[in-house]
């Protein structure tokens, strides 16, 4: 059995045994890291596919929010073998303005991570972002903008500045509020200009969820709450 296909039946076995309600976050952009951090005891699994020329052509990927402002990645790279592992630290997370900074890609083969700062402008509908990023002790430039057309679905664009890296479009499709798609095409940067595709299929599931530990309960035990109480947060993050 392939690893890929190991990777895939573990993740199965982990859906059924943690399938509990979770937020949707449409996490991340199709290149580029985001400034909003995942929510605190959030995991998010991936299965991502992509052409050779794009980067790892499959991996399989985790994401946790571990307090309120940090959270940390593995990625698992099989073609070929590789571990990346990423941290990220919200320095503002307004409900407009964000800022954020970390390290992305720090490989279990030796390689130096690469470190961003990145500032956000969420408007409603409209999110807008831009940053830097030193990869290969080169300070690049990053641009992204997402688009909520309503729940289920939301487009995406970004770009990385430098001749080894791209400009992407795409979208977001919250297919179940805890299953998401995001299928999209890389272009790029060079003087011969090609695209290539890519799709990664993310899981969220709520590990814990702090707000709901720490509230005390209210409602008398003979008594059953009534209405409908606050509409979930419909998906509108765009990751990692």
């Amino acid at each position: 059995m392939s690893r890929l296909a190991i990777a895939s039946c573990l993740l199965g076995w982990t859906l059924c045994l943690f399938a509990t309600s979770a937020q949707a976050t449409l996490k991340g952009l199709n290149q580029i890291v985001t400034p909003d951090i995942q929510p605190t005891g959030q995991l998010s699994l991936s299965l991502q596919a992509e052409n050779s020329a794009v980067g790892n052509s499959q991996q399989f990927q985790t994401e946790l929010g571990v307090v309120k402002r940090v959270e940390v990645g593995y990625y698992a790279g099989f073609h070929p073998g590789d571990n990346l592992f990423h941290a990220e630290v919200g320095l503002i997370q307004q409900k407009h303005l964000l800022l954020s900074t970390g390290l992305l890609n720090w490989s279990a083969r030796g390689n130096s991570p690469q470190a961003f700062l990145e500032a956000g402008y969420y408007t409603g509908r409209l999110e807008t972002m831009a940053g830097t990023i030193d990869a290969q002790h080169h300070m690049g430039m990053i641009f992204g903008s997402a688009y909520q057309l309503n729940e289920k679905l939301q487009l995406s664009a970004d770009y990385q500045s430098g001749k080894a890296n791209f400009a992407t479009a795409g979208f977001q499709w919250d297919i179940t509020g805890h299953l998401q798609l995001n299928p999209a095409l890389y272009i790029s940067n060079g003087a011969n200009t090609k695209v290539y595709p890519y799709a990664v299929l993310t899981w969220n599931i709520a590990l814990w969820n702090p707000d709901k530990a720490d509230k005390p309960a209210t409602a008398p035990a003979t008594a059953p709450a009534t209405g409908t109480g606050a509409a979930a947060k419909p998906a509108d993050k765009p990751k990692s």
